[in-house]
């Protein structure tokens, strides 16, 4: 599978709050369906399909959803309900019970409730919701996988910068390369962030440190304008807290680029690669280790979660 994004322009005010009522409704059916988990043994994902079309008979809003995108919401929280299951065969510490979702913001639909034009060029959202055509940016690459694939999803997601489709595309990627021969070896560490067996480290550039300042008066300028209790949320604070956003966006970007590049550039020039696996928990436990290593776990996590890595 293959998903390219595609970022939505040329809509309208009323367009963009469509799908934002579109996404609501999504959050909606999946916090349903967890709720009829919870008050009721035995539940399947065939019965949270079912209860996909009670709600959509019992309220208007759900209705104007597409079917597909009300299973597709039912999927999310059977895939929660799921791995919950998974982690209490394999007796794990932390269980992760299905919680309810408070700030969802994608809404996904299958082959239906959606529409590309000729050209792809634009979408066309033919659901409930009537949010109607939006234009499609993306480079030359996304454009020819639009017309050459098969799409099986697609995905609306909100960020800090606008609104963006996600196509999910039936293919696999393969990448032809020549056989070098050469093999590394790759130590995690805690003052750099690889280092193979020849001693060549790659240190992690700090794009949250260089972007401290400009986060610091962010964060600033939003506090300022809203106190609990004292202050209410005005439109002024909701401008300030999408500046705050587009902040966080763009070093979380810069983290994702450099990681990705990192990882393509190790991947072509060698055939194999060996890295270790760290026991965190044991390494916190380990009292002998030295001072730095004391927030290894706190280290590692930042990073891992900075660089999307499971």
């Amino acid at each position: 599978m293959i998903v390219r994004e595609a970022k939505l322009l040329n809509g309208s005010k009323e367009q963009y709050q469509a799908l934002d009522d579109a996404i609501r409704t999504a959050q909606f059916i999946r916090n349903k369906a967890v709720r009829y988990w919870m008050d009721n043994q035995g539940v399947g994902k065939a019965d949270l399909y079912k209860l996909c079309k009670d709600l959509a008979a019992e309220f208007d809003f759900a209705l104007k959803l597409n079917s597909a995108a009300r299973q597709a919401s039912a999927e999310r929280a059977w895939a929660t309900i799921s791995s919950f299951y998974k982690r209490c065969k394999k007796q794990e510490k932390k269980k992760g019970y299905p919680k309810f979702k408070k700030h969802c913001r994608s809404v996904e639909y299958k082959v239906s409730g959606w529409k590309l034009s000729g050209d792809c060029m634009s979408i066309n959202f033919t659901d409930g919701f009537q949010v109607g055509s939006l234009s499609l940016f993306c480079n030359n690459e996304t454009r020819e996988d639009l017309h050459r694939l098969k799409i099986n999803r697609v995905r609306v997601v909100r960020k800090a910068d606008g609104y963006y489709a996600q196509f999910c595309f039936d293919a696999e990627r393969k990448e032809e390369g020549v056989y070098t021969g050469n093999v590394v070896g790759l130590d995690l560490g805690l003052k750099y962030f690889t280092k193979d067996q020849n001693d060549n480290a790659v240190i992690y550039p700090q794009f949250l440190r260089k972007s401290e300042r400009r986060l610091k008066k962010a964060q600033k300028r939003l506090s300022k304008k809203f106190v609990k209790g004292k202050k209410p949320q005005s439109i002024n604070y909701h401008k300030a807290r999408k500046r705050l956003g587009r902040v966080h966006l763009k070093i979380q970007r810069q983290r994702k680029d450099w990681a990705i590049k990192l990882a393509r550039c190790v991947v072509h020039s060698n055939d194999v690669i060996v890295y270790e696996d760290l026991k965190i928990a044991n390494m916190v436990a380990n009292h002998e280790l030295e001072s730095p290593c004391v927030h290894a776990e706190e280290y590692v996590k930042k990073r891992n979660r900075d660089c999307n890595i499971d």
